[in-house]
């Protein structure tokens, strides 16, 4: 097939399928792509946290878990509960919530999967201190889950690899042989650290904003977020990466970003009775 013919058939060809798969993030409206359907990562993400709770040893401590289901029965709620007053389809209807305590002192961190499966471990319980800064960390990992942050970030390693085969047939293998040259996967830590790192960061921002809203909208103080992210900078001892190289923005950057959103999340996403 010409080149030239070639670009056109797969540029037309992405291009629909990119229209076609385009949605917006709720709320901040930011347009996603999405080529993986949901309904597909949710299963598969269900089927993996289940494997996590045979591996992992999980806390007995009763009341931490329950306090953490607390916080997320009340996100819940409040989440479906804007949505449903402000007309917007709930991206969370489909969600199989679920929490659990991972007894690990050791890791720092909690995430939620696809379809609502969350998981906290105990290291992180040393960072966040109290109720307010444990929603904190809870808010922003729904958030994730709420853009479908995972959704399109699966659809974007699929197009990013699309893109890039389809580059290296109409350079006649020049990116193949940059690989080969330096012996290593040039191209790809390129457009790791040239695409894929700027996205991550962009959706960790934002579920970082998303993350102040909906602890704001569940009752919690959203002002001890940026308490946290001083607790994680001094635990870390300087040790972040430069941020061009990481997929998360720098703790400072985190700081100064939440610093200038509190105020207005405060007003206008007050918290919703239950």
């Amino acid at each position: 097939m010409d080149r030239r013919l070639f670009l056109q058939f797969v540029g037309c060809g992405c291009l629909s399928m990119g229209v076609s798969s385009c949605t917006t993030v709720p709320i901040t409206d930011r347009k996603q792509l999405k080529l993986i359907p949901e309904s597909k990562l949710n299963a598969k993400a269900a089927k993996i946290y289940e494997k996590v709770k045979e591996k992992e040893k999980l806390s007995k401590d009763i009341s931490k878990l329950n306090e953490i289901k607390d916080i997320g029965k009340k996100m819940e709620y409040s989440i479906s509960a804007y949505f449903d007053k402000s007309n917007i389809p709930d991206p969370t209807l489909n969600f199989d919530w679920e929490y659990i305590l991972i007894d690990n002192k050791k890791v720092k961190n909690a995430w939620c999967m696809p379809g609502g499966k969350i998981a906290v471990y105990t290291g992180i319980l040393d960072i966040t201190k109290n109720t307010n800064g444990l929603a904190a960390v809870m808010g922003h990992e729904i958030a994730h889950a709420v853009a479908k942050h995972s959704v399109e970030r699966a659809s974007r390693n699929v197009a990013t690899n699309v893109v890039l085969q389809v580059t290296d047939i109409l350079s006649g293998g020049k990116l193949s042989t940059v690989n080969r040259t330096t012996g290593m996967d040039t191209v790809g830590l390129l457009s790791q650290i040239g695409l894929m790192n700027p996205f991550n960061r962009k959706q960790e921002t934002e579920a970082d904003y998303l993350g102040l809203i909906f602890s704001s909208l569940s009752g919690y103080d959203i002002r001890e977020t940026t308490k946290i992210w001083e607790r994680m900078k001094k635990a870390r001892k300087g040790k972040e990466p430069p941020e061009f190289m990481s997929t998360h923005p720098s703790s400072d950057d985190r700081i100064k970003k939440i610093n200038e959103w509190t105020n207005e999340i405060i007003l206008n996403y007050p918290p919703i009775k239950i």
